[in-house]
């Protein structure tokens, strides 16, 4: 992995993390406009992500200064690749701690925990008006998907779906 020169370190994320965790997923939902979709509570997220068989883990990027970002982010797998691989679900930098190389140090990590699980890949999406991360992916060597649509059932549609 490359080493980067940088005042701060990334570590895995343990349960004393989680008002921290959900702290950042309100600033992200936050700035991309949708905080009040969030309704995760500190001991859902000691649940879902510290519990049995946790189905994710997040990454945090740290200093002496406190937590200054993190990546959440899931195993996938890939049918044509015949491979895992890994979803990132959410990249987020504080607006602090932008500058510092924490988001390029935070992907390169995801890479390298995509290589170590024998993966394929490393995926995720971008909200199509976020222009600054657009260009920050595009420069790790990103590509957009243009082919594909992603789709989502919430709610009550993924109630009804569920019925028999």
């Amino acid at each position: 992995m490359k080493e980067i020169k940088s005042d701060f370190k990334i570590r895995l994320a343990e349960v004393a993390d989680v008002a921290e965790i959900l702290a950042l997923i309100k600033e992200l939902a936050l700035y991309e406009h949708l905080l009040d979709e969030v309704v995760a509570t500190e001991e859902l997220l000691k649940e879902t992500l510290f519990g049995i068989n946790s189905p994710a883990e997040v990454q945090l990027a740290y200093a002496e200064d406190g937590i200054l970002g993190f990546a959440l982010y899931f195993r996938t797998f890939s049918t044509f690749l015949g491979r895992p691989g890994i979803y990132l679900e959410d990249l987020y930098v504080r607006e602090s701690a932008r500058g510092r190389g924490v988001g390029e140090a935070l992907l390169r990590q995801l890479a390298h925990r995509t290589l170590e699980i024998g993966g394929g890949r490393l995926e995720w999406a971008v909200l199509n008006w976020n222009e600054p991360a657009i260009g920050f992916y595009q420069k790790m060597g990103a590509a957009p998907l243009d082919e594909w649509t992603t789709y989502r059932v919430t709610g009550e549609n993924l109630q009804e779906l569920a019925k028999n």
